[in-house]
């Protein structure tokens, strides 16, 4: 389907310019991620594997398993399965503050400052990330994430992605500094 000239994706736009989300949105995220958190180990390495093998390039920034093609030795990767258990860590660390904001801009300005120049990583790796985060738990919790909850958490991630992206200019991150090894 084409585009008219002016449309633009709903999901482009609330990750370019994110709606705050209401005081109903957060208890359906702090919810449905209580559930989610339960299986926090097996949840994110299914997060980390989806992306690896929908956007291998992403697998860049891993040297400790960036050769690694086998999903099933990737899941079993210490190296992974850590990386996964630091990403839910820090998402149950936002999800717990979503009322303090600025514990959540304390946690991803640390983020954001360890992706952006001790790794090097693309900030475009955050949306799409955000993006295979929405797949896994619709996919893994459908009667925990309703349309509705998918919403919630839709503009959650595009307001954590608008943050790290102001991180990134923070520290003067350009595309021309990334490295792709």
């Amino acid at each position: 389907m084409e585009r008219k000239q002016g449309e633009v994706d709903h999901l482009e736009l609330e990750l370019d310019r994110p709606i705050p989300l209401t005081d109903k949105e957060r208890v359906m995220i702090q919810d449905s991620w209580a559930k989610v958190y339960q299986n926090c180990e097996d949840v994110g390495v299914a997060i980390l594997i989806r992306l690896f093998v929908n956007f291998p390039s992403s697998k860049q920034y891993f040297s400790q398993f960036k050769h690694i093609e086998d999903t099933r030795e990737l899941e079993q990767s210490s190296q992974l399965r850590k990386h996964a258990h630091r990403i839910m860590n820090a998402i149950n660390t936002l999800v717990e503050n979503l009322d303090n904001s600025e514990k959540m801009a304390s946690v991803l300005k640390l983020v954001g400052k360890a992706h952006a120049l001790r790794h090097n990583v693309d900030p475009v790796y955050f949306k799409i990330l955000s993006g295979v985060i929405l797949e896994v738990l619709g996919e893994e919790f459908p009667e925990d994430v309703t349309p509705a909850v998918g919403s919630a958490w839709t503009k959650l991630l595009a307001t954590l992605c608008c943050s790290l992206k102001a991180v990134y200019e923070e520290v003067g991150w350009t595309p021309q500094s990334a490295s792709t090894g």
